[in-house]
């Protein structure tokens, strides 16, 4: 499993891939932790609307996604990986919205 992940991602060592996962838990767990939060300030709670509640996470939560996956990225020492990481994934949400010529 390593070296799948080592050859998709296009790390030198196992010690990358690891640091890579570690860089990717962190960033969920501090976006749940961000999300509870966020929702009691606004007062989102399960009883709210799911329309309501989804589009919070789509238009909010997402995006902060992103900007904390950078910061542990960068706190990790791999921002340039999560860097381009992000840049693929934006062109490929991108792609599924550009027309087929």
């Amino acid at each position: 499993m390593i070296e799948k992940l080592k050859q998709r991602w296009n790390v030198r060592n196992g010690w990358d891939v690891l640091i890579i996962l570690l860089v990717f838990a962190c960033t969920g767990f501090s976006v749940l932790f961000v999300k509870r939060i966020l929702f009691e300030w606004i007062g989102l709670t399960n009883q709210s609307p799911s329309w309501i509640r989804w589009t919070v996470n789509i238009l909010i939560i997402l995006p902060l996604y992103q900007v904390i996956l950078l910061a542990w990225g960068w706190v990790w020492g791999k921002f340039s990986f999560f860097w381009e990481f992000e840049k693929r994934m934006f062109g490929r949400i991108g792609g599924m919205f550009k027309r087929n010529r």
